[in-house]
């Protein structure tokens, strides 16, 4: 069975693919992994095709041409946080506003980017800056979304439409379609709650599909449901919201990117809803797609719900353990002055659009902040390489950017074929490296057997991180850790 095209498909979130290129849903491995909603950041031009021993490619987000405004954009555009970070303190105020905001987006950091983003909004409406607008506005809705603001988020991406709908590209449009349709439904629900509890560890275990199912009682009615955390809405099938007594919308919406063909959707709100028997949500509100819309034939399964963002964001700390369990420690709040001092160990991680992009290889530079408090790097930025974890990758490989720098370790190796998992590129010209040193923190783990594309795809969500961290990369870690309270990735090796 290829679990590939079996996984549920959503749209690519990434301005550059192509609508062809359908993401899939979420992998066992990677179940806490991905970011919310869709992002535009601009992207920079794909680089130049790059032969073995030419020396390294120049990306358009860190070419030391580019000056000023353009610069920064591109920078933000190639996921350069950190870089962009250290130059704030060199801006006009009102600019630095803006980037800090965009920042604090991409670090989760929601409270500050509605801070320091909504005082902008009429400014750079007014300035003609579409880029700019069409970056807050993203940002802003958002934030929204993650915060659980129905309304607010109702508002912020009928307006994005409404006002740049006409300047969006089709790629842009699809991009926005789920939260743009959907939340007009749901924008007069209550808002989720969460009841504190301890840290705990649950059995987690692996459906049909190669996906993780996770054990969850909808009111007192125990199932399996899937978790992807790329998705920004917690979805439910029909079956499953008559036989627990919801009471389903009327009113509904027709939406392409969930599966790739039509579908039509209600809006549900579960009273009680408990997660490993532990962490109880109230009040979450769930989309109801009819049961055939998700069902695989070729692996008889059908996906009876769907975990996304919402539930993620709950859980807090997930540590994914090799024996196929899940530690969990809950979310808590920041204290009252907003400066967790807790030491954060690992790598940080940053919400970018419909990725997780990692820096790693450069120690914890992260933002050089407290989580909540975007500023300025310190000087191991220098030394990040981001990478990206794919929802929907069985297969991890490095990319031509990682080969620019390693190129001369391929020398002697045969040229080989790869193709891209998830899409619709053809097979490419690839190395194998046979062992990657990568560095989490300060801990410093080794993948093995891993396949390094020697050009670049023309997509900048591939070609603009130094690899895609798949499954089976951290199939091979003892554990690993995603740490949504502090923004960090942390691992254990064998």
């Amino acid at each position: 069975m290829n679990r590939q095209s079996e996984a549920p498909a959503r749209a690519n979130l990434c301005p550059a693919a192509s609508r062809e290129e359908r993401r899939t849903g979420c992998t066992a491995a990677l179940l806490f992994l991905l970011a919310l909603a869709p992002g535009f950041a601009q992207s920079p031009p794909a680089p130049a095709v790059q032969q073995p021993g030419q020396g390294a490619q120049v990306h358009t987000g860190t070419s030391s041409g580019l000056s000023g405004e353009t610069r920064l954009d591109n920078l933000l555009a190639d996921h350069q946080f950190a870089t962009i970070a250290a130059q704030l303190g060199k801006l006009p105020p009102a600019e630095a506003q803006f980037y800090r905001g965009i920042l604090a987006n991409r670090s989760n950091d929601l409270k500050q980017s509605i801070a320091l983003l909504e005082p902008l909004l009429n400014q750079v409406t007014a300035s003609g800056n579409v880029p700019h607008e069409k970056l807050l506005r993203e940002a802003l809705a958002q934030d929204y979304l993650r915060e659980g603001d129905w309304s607010k988020a109702a508002a912020a991406y009928t307006a994005l439409e409404t006002k740049l709908g006409a300047k969006l590209t089709a790629d842009e449009q699809d991009q926005i379609e789920m939260p743009v349709k959907l939340l007009p439904l749901a924008k007069d629900n209550p808002p989720m709650t969460v009841e504190p509890c301890d840290p705990f560890t649950m059995q987690v275990s692996q459906d049909p599909l190669g996906l993780t199912d996770l054990p969850v009682f909808v009111d007192a009615d125990p199932k399996s449901w899937m978790l992807d955390p790329t998705a920004p809405f917690n979805l439910i099938d029909r079956s499953t919201a008559r036989e627990v007594g919801l009471k389903v919308s009327d009113d509904y919406a027709t939406i392409r990117s969930l599966t790739g063909k039509p579908i039509q959707v209600h809006v549900a709100v579960i009273p009680r809803f408990t997660i490993g028997g532990r962490l109880t949500l109230r009040n979450m509100t769930v989309f109801v797609y009819d049961d055939a819309d998700y069902f695989f034939p070729h692996a008889q399964y059908q996906v009876e719900g769907v975990l996304g963002y919402p539930a993620l964001a709950a859980l807090g700390s997930l540590t994914v353990n090799e024996d196929s369990t899940i530690d969990v420690e809950p979310s808590k709040e920041l204290p009252a002055d907003g400066n967790d001092k807790t030491p954060k160990a690992g790598a940080p991680f940053y919400l970018d659009g419909d990725q997780i992009v990692v820096a790693l290889g450069g120690g914890s530079a992260g933002l050089g902040l407290p989580h909540g408090a975007a500023g300025s790097a310190d000087s191991a930025a220098d030394d990040q390489r981001m990478f990206a974890v794919d929802a929907g990758g069985q297969q991890t490989y490095l990319t031509s950017r990682y080969f620019d720098e390693h190129a001369a370790q391929f020398n002697n190796q045969k040229l080989g074929q790869f193709t891209v998992p998830g899409q619709s590129f053809g097979p490419q010209p690839a190395y194998t490296a046979v062992t990657v040193p990568l560095t989490v923190g300060k801990q410093t783990i080794q993948l093995h057997y891993v396949p390094v594309l020697i050009q670049p795809l023309g997509s900048a969500a591939i070609d603009d991180v130094y690899g895609v961290l798949g499954v089976d990369a951290l199939g091979q870690l003892r554990s690993y850790t995603f740490d949504y309270r502090t923004m960090r990735f942390s691992a254990q090796s064998e």
